[in-house]
């Protein structure tokens, strides 16, 4: 009888006992306790599941509850249940006691193993394989760029010449008074033209800010004001600030989808722009005049079309190619990656451009570092774990390749949705913006939760929670920064939520693939945009909300003139004021010079402070039912603010006040270099067409 038997029985979560049934035996031996109570006050018991009371220590057992007192004595003031349920998470996180490492099971095995098979069975030599795929990189290189060429290349359109590159955003009439006073620095206002040739897609490419036409503000659409005639009867004319390739897709003359080229003329100064939809494009109207006004050429021969597809189909058909065959994961990942970048970069959602070269350049100056970011999500964010051991290679091509390739072309795949820029403004200011980005967050937010399960499964959620803490962390500090705004870009986006994709499952490969072509479109596209930016560089072209002048009741004279006046600016840093007619600006006034403009006034003379402007309206031009806009900007030396909105002159007696709050911004020049890109060139070749008429006569 020298010896004791404890019978304990194990109930709870990994190991914890919640009630044991001991019994003893013995004249000389250790007491044992029997609790059969599941009180939560109950000792805690040892790591081995069983409490022993030594002979020698006859002190009672220390309660549950002072124990736990002692573990937070710096929290006493978070409620005993709170504190339980803390336990009670943390404890959940660390998963269950055996870890399950997940693995996809592929349907249908021998047939998603078959290239593989056959792989094997011609090429077992791993020299031949490395040589095969030398070969497969040199047939698609060659392709990929002897299609590309191909598209590049410029014919002649007799007597116009070569064509002429532009981008989506060129215009003849430079954004932003970039015209200069009366449109000087944009003539000649008629009597020219030049052969141009568009890229597909031009039909989504909108204005992202208030831009003026008359008393109407144009955004979220192409800017195309004008088209054909009321009666149909007649060419489209559209007003010389619109989109030249928008305004040849609403006219017919290009494809939205595959581009093409034509010839546009100018027709100087046109009248009552009416509004039409064609071809996807809804017309803005205007009921006035405009100085610049253009036209397109019908009946020329060219050819000219945006290789962007086939170039997709080439770069598919190799990248699926590479899924079958390949099982090696890195191999497997860096040619698909580089795949997808380049098509994006060169052909599927290219920045504005002048020739082959610099988008080249451009491109090979960003995906050096995008490769090394590739290396650290294949390395450090889970992708290898992902596509380690992988034998599912149909699944992969279509779950992880097919969602690589939907998140690249994000321009086509979610153009539908409207969020343009992940920003505050934006997001009040876009209709539907704040609905989708809701519905995004209720989406991700279910990712998460099925996500988070997962990795409890594989005993890896704390070690992800403490990185997305670190990343909370990071996003808190930029937002608390002075001076500096936060914006998330498609691939930052990207970067946060890879992690969350380190598991080998079905759902995880088309997440996966979706965030990784996210950042290739990202980068391909925009660049390393930073991640912190100015209110300056958010801002744009949009307004930005500086003070406006305060125009009294205009004084409307019988010679069909009328005088502004307006109330002393708001600070002696302004020094002038700058009055758009018709969206184009007509005076430029200083108020310490009053010779400064035709048409300002003093009242005095001499270098008295000036006062008004006077407009007279234009002879010959108009009918007299045509309106005009006025609009009314502050300068301080050479910089505007904002201005107003439209007022609106009948050009009798009638006059309409503006609107209360700004209108636009006006940008200089350097505001909008890249809606421009091409239009240089495209006046060069105006000027020399005009030599041409001068020798010929």
């Amino acid at each position: 009888m020298g010896e004791t038997r404890d019978i304990e029985r194990e109930a709870g979560v990994n190991g914890d006992s919640s009630g044991t049934t001991s019994t003893a035996a013995s004249s000389n031996a250790n007491i044992l306790v029997v609790d059969e109570n599941s009180h939560p006050d109950a000792p805690i018991r040892d790591a081995a599941g069983r409490e022993e009371v030594d002979e020698a220590d006859s002190s009672p057992p220390t309660p549950r509850f002072i124990q736990d007192e002692s573990s937070w004595k710096r929290f006493k003031w978070v409620p005993y249940p709170v504190r339980r349920g803390i336990r009670a998470t943390v404890k959940w996180t660390k998963g269950p006691p055996v870890p399950r490492r997940f693995r996809i099971k592929p349907l249908f095995p021998q047939v998603q193993q078959f290239p593989i098979v056959l792989l094997d069975k011609y090429l077992p030599n791993k020299l031949h394989r490395a040589a095969l795929v030398l070969v497969l990189y040199a047939v698609w290189i060659l392709s990929f760029a002897f299609t590309l060429q191909n598209g590049q290349s410029v014919s002649e359109i007799a007597e116009w010449g070569r064509l002429v590159k532009i981008g989506c955003g060129s215009t003849y009439w430079t954004p932003g008074n970039g015209c200069g006073l009366d449109g000087l620095d944009c003539r000649p206002f008629d009597d020219g033209g030049f052969p141009f040739r568009c890229p597909g897609n031009c039909g989504s490419y909108q204005v992202l800010n208030p831009h003026a036409v008359g008393d109407q503000e144009v955004i979220y659409k192409p800017l195309v004001v004008g088209g054909p005639p009321a009666d149909g009867d007649g060419p489209a004319i559209y007003r010389g600030d619109s989109f030249i390739c928008g305004s040849a897709i609403h006219a017919g003359v290009i494809s939205d989808a595959t581009g093409g080229c034509g010839v546009v003329r100018l027709v100087g100064l046109q009248s009552n722009y009416n509004s039409t939809k064609r071809n996807g494009i809804t017309s803005v109207p205007f009921d006035s005049y405009f100085p610049l006004s253009f036209t397109f050429e019908h009946d020329i021969q060219c050819s000219s079309r945006d290789p962007r597809w086939s170039l997709l189909a080439i770069s598919v058909v190799f990248t699926t190619v590479f899924s079958l065959f390949v099982t090696h994961p890195g191999l497997f990942f860096f040619t698909q990656f580089s795949g997808l970048f380049w098509t994006t970069g060169l052909a599927m959602d290219t920045p504005t451009y002048t020739d082959l070269a610099s988008l080249f350049s451009r491109e090979i100056g960003l995906y050096l570092p995008a490769m090394f970011v590739a290396w650290v999500m294949y390395d450090k964010m889970g992708v290898r774990r992902t596509l380690k051991g992988l034998t599912a290679h149909m699944e992969k091509t279509v779950l992880w390749l097919g969602g690589a390739w939907v998140g690249s072309l994000t321009n086509y795949t979610f153009d539908f949705i409207p969020i343009q820029r992940l920003t505050g403004h934006d997001l009040n200011q876009q209709p539907g913006a704040r609905a989708a980005l809701a519905i995004i967050i209720i989406v991700l937010t279910l990712i998460v939760v099925f996500q988070i399960w997962f990795f409890r499964q594989e005993a890896r959620l704390r070690s992800h929670l403490k990185l997305y803490g670190l990343f909370a962390v990071g996003l808190i500090i930029c937002l608390v920064l002075p001076g500096l705004n936060l914006r998330i870009h498609h691939y930052i986006l990207a970067l946060l939520l890879l992690p969350g994709t380190s598991l080998q499952t079905r759902p995880s490969l088309l997440f996966q693939g979706l965030l990784l072509g996210l950042f290739i479109n990202g980068i391909a596209r925009w660049g390393f945009d930073p991640i912190l930016q100015t209110a300056l560089a958010l801002r744009g072209d949009a307004p930005m909300q500086s003070p406006l002048p305060v125009i009294a009741e205009p004084e409307i004279s019988p010679n069909k003139s009328i005088t502004f006046s307006w109330e002393s600016p708001p600070t002696p840093l302004y020094d002038g004021i700058s009055v758009l007619v018709n969206d184009v600006e007509r005076f430029r006034t200083y108020f310490d010079d009053s010779n400064s403009m035709p048409g300002a006034g003093s009242g005095g003379a001499g270098n008295a402070v000036v006062t008004n402007v006077t407009w007279t309206r234009p002879t010959g031009l108009v009918t007299e039912d045509q309106p005009e806009y006025f609009r009314f900007a502050w300068v301080s030396g050479g910089t505007r603010g904002d201005y107003t909105k439209a007022g609106r002159w009948d050009g009798g007696r009638e006059w309409a006040e503006m609107r209360p709050g700004p209108a636009l911004k006006a940008r200089d020049r350097g505001d909008e270099a890249g809606r421009v890109v091409g239009m240089e060139r495209a006046r060069e070749v105006m000027v020399d067409l005009r030599k041409r008429e001068v020798d010929i006569l």
